[in-house]
């Protein structure tokens, strides 16, 4: 008998941004295979994380998904549904909303952050009382001159593959210290929950280094870009369609549903969704080939493969819930496609 840890890992309360919270449950197991089927529901206080109330505080985690931690001897990471006392999903639970049982979509999630200092409460390359160099300089740089934070960025990235998350990539982005991880899945459930847990393993890391991450959409005011986590999508209808006018017409069933869109795209939102900075305005809707100021980009390899293969909503906000706004978009892009 062996004795394992898992981090059960879960989503709490708070409106409109949730957090990740985590607790460590040690089991003994013989020849345990790191799968869901042997893992039990536990339960924890809701009345600590705005999911109950003191005289009824027991939530329900059930394990939906499971990797191995590669930062703990004998350890695993345990996403988990929150559901209530009777087994139904609890309020929070966005995962449960989601209409993908078939996996038919699959998401690819490009996840922009801000690396912060603790002492200084700046991202990393501002100095004290001051800005660095005007943004241009940053994006995809090398050297010590226009580069922050990589010892942090290549630990994560090498966790997240040791972890098994189906990991595509990462770059420094277009302000200092702020930097982009991608992750692909075929399954939007899936596609979710990688998503949580590369946030999860990346706020772990930066215990050790003395950072924390930033979110929020717009940290840096003035001329800076923000932060987004710009949603690759497709069905097996964009896949293999071939045909420009589908298209058009999923592009379309956008248009009317934008309010219902932004709602789950992120609090803040509207600082970054200015028509600047490579955005559509929060009030607008478009949509075009290769078009990084539009709402929805269709990218351009699509359009040479014939209109085979996937869109790019490029709205939602960095702090946005991955669960969220892949049932949202599921949601229109089957009111088109039916």
């Amino acid at each position: 008998m062996a004795k394992i840890k898992l981090e059960y890992i879960w989503l709490d309360g708070y409106k409109p941004t949730q957090n990740l919270r985590s607790k460590t449950k040690v089991e003994e197991h013989e020849n345990f295979k790191g799968t869901i089927e042997e893992l039990k529901d536990w339960s924890f206080d809701g009345s600590s994380t705005q999911q109950a109330v003191g005289s009824s505080s027991d939530c329900v985690l059930k394990p939906v998904a499971i990797y191995p931690d590669p930062d703990r001897i004998n350890g695993y990471l345990v996403m988990n549904e929150v559901l209530n006392a009777d087994g139904t999903p609890h309020e929070s639970n966005g995962r449960a909303k989601i209409d993908d049982d078939d996996n038919d979509f699959w998401f690819g999630f490009e996840q922009e952050y801000f690396i912060m200092d603790v002492k200084t409460q700046l991202p990393l390359g501002f100095p004290i009382g001051g800005y660095p160099g005007p943004q241009g300089m940053y994006y995809c740089s090398v050297g010590g001159k226009n580069t922050w934070g990589r010892d942090l960025v290549e630990e994560h990235a090498d966790l997240c593959i040791e972890a098994g998350l189906n990991f595509e990539g990462i770059n420094q982005e277009v302000a200092a210290g702020q930097w982009e991880f991608q992750l692909f899945a075929k399954g939007a459930k899936l596609a979710g929950d990688e998503i949580w847990i590369g946030r999860y393993l990346l706020d772990r890391l930066t215990e050790k280094y003395g950072y924390y991450i930033e979110y929020h959409p717009k940290p840096v005011k003035g001329d800076w870009n923000g932060s987004g986590m710009h949603a690759n999508f497709s069905n097996t209808t964009l896949r293999t369609c071939g045909d420009k006018e589908t298209y058009m017409k999923i592009c379309e069933a956008f248009r009317p549903v934008v309010d219902e869109h932004i709602d789950v795209y992120g609090e803040h939102n509207e600082q970054r969704l200015t028509g600047l900075h490579e955005t559509a305005a929060i009030s607008d809707f478009s949509y075009g080939i290769s078009d990084r100021g539009a709402s929805i980009r269709i990218p351009i390899l699509t359009v040479n493969n014939n209109w085979k293969g996937y869109l790019e909503d490029r709205r939602p906000a960095s702090n946005a819930d991955p669960y969220k706004i892949a049932e949202r978009i599921i949601r229109t892009v089957k009111s088109a496609v039916k």
